[in-house]
């Protein structure tokens, strides 16, 4: 690895870590202007002001907001997320659980979005301008064009309350097997796919049709290599890295953009956990869920910048 890599790769790095710490700034601002009172909402409407103002004080909301918030950075530096104030579970082991959930279920949804997109978006490069490939994009515009929830709602009417074919409510716990867990599942994973799928094939067939406009390809198709060996050797390979990068983008989202689906399908996953604590006003654990989202998604963007850099030379020397 040269010593100029060495130094992109740092630099993403440290703008990575930059990133975390103005996100933890702007989530420990956002959590505090939620409108309502955490204290007020773990007494009840009947509390005194001078019970809501002790109660204030123990939970050291009383404190000055920057205080609050170096106290809280110090306590995430050291893996310390604090207690959640409506029940004082410790916030780090229920995380730890929820983000087991979402993480099991984006990988089941990437598993199947993924292979997909970019075979799809193989076939949608081989036969250009052809009936596939205009089905292809016309099937993929309609599903980017309608909203997430609206697929859930129109799956769980057709397949779980009509067909009968899954539950409607996702709910997994250990004892279940894995079987179970994916029949439980099978509903927010075929969301999910639909809603990735379509934006990752698209930028599949556009990374690879911009890549079929190289000298090189010519040279291939010259030799009389057929259409589809000019666009698995030489066309896919030479455009891996915006794939790289869109798959990424999109890896990300299935983490950090199931928030919809999971209240829908009612999982417990980070996205049902972050909505439930909100409407109690619980900080402490709006801001562990929030930057553990921003956490996800500024990670798996730095993953795909570098991985980008890596697999292309020409973005080592812009020049």
């Amino acid at each position: 690895m040269s010593s100029h890599l060495i130094l992109l790769v740092t630099q993403r790095l440290a703008l990575g870590a930059l990133l975390l710490l103005a996100s933890s700034i702007l989530i420990f601002v956002g959590a505090q202007i939620l409108p309502g009172d955490v204290a007020q909402a773990v007494l009840g409407q009947s509390a005194t002001p001078e019970a809501i103002a002790n109660l204030r004080a123990e939970m050291g909301l009383d404190q000055p907001a920057v205080y609050r918030y170096l106290q809280w950075l110090s306590g995430v530096l050291q893996g310390d997320f604090g207690s959640a104030l409506t029940n004082g579970a410790d916030i780090g082991t229920s995380i730890s659980k929820r983000l087991g959930n979402t993480l099991f279920l984006a990988f089941w949804a990437a598993l199947i979005s993924v292979p997909l997109a970019v075979l799809l978006g193989l076939i949608a490069v081989r036969f250009r301008n052809r009936w596939p490939d205009r089905l292809i994009s016309a099937l993929s515009l309609a599903t980017i064009s309608v909203p997430e929830f609206v697929i859930g709602y129109l799956f769980i009417f057709v397949v779980a309350v009509k067909l009968r074919w899954v539950p409607s409510v996702s709910m997994i716990n250990d004892s279940m097997s894995l079987m179970q867990k994916l029949q439980s599942i099978a509903l927010p994973v075929v969301v999910l796919t639909f809603v990735v799928l379509a934006h990752m094939m698209r930028m599949t067939r556009a990374a690879i049709l911009n890549v079929m406009e190289s000298p090189y390809i010519e040279t291939a198709e010259l030799k009389g290599l057929s259409k589809f060996a000019v666009v698995t050797r030489h066309a896919l390979p030479n455009s891996i890295a915006p794939i790289i990068n869109v798959v990424m983008l999109n890896l990300a989202y299935l983490v950090v953009g199931v928030v919809v689906v999971e209240v829908i399908f009612v999982y417990p996953g980070m996205g049902q956990y972050l909505v439930d604590h909100v409407s109690k006003r619980d900080i402490p654990v709006v801001q562990a869920a929030g930057l553990i989202f921003a956490s996800v998604y500024i990670l798996l963007n730095m993953a795909a910048d570098i991985i980008g850099i890596i697999a292309n030379p020409r973005l080592r020397h812009p020049k």
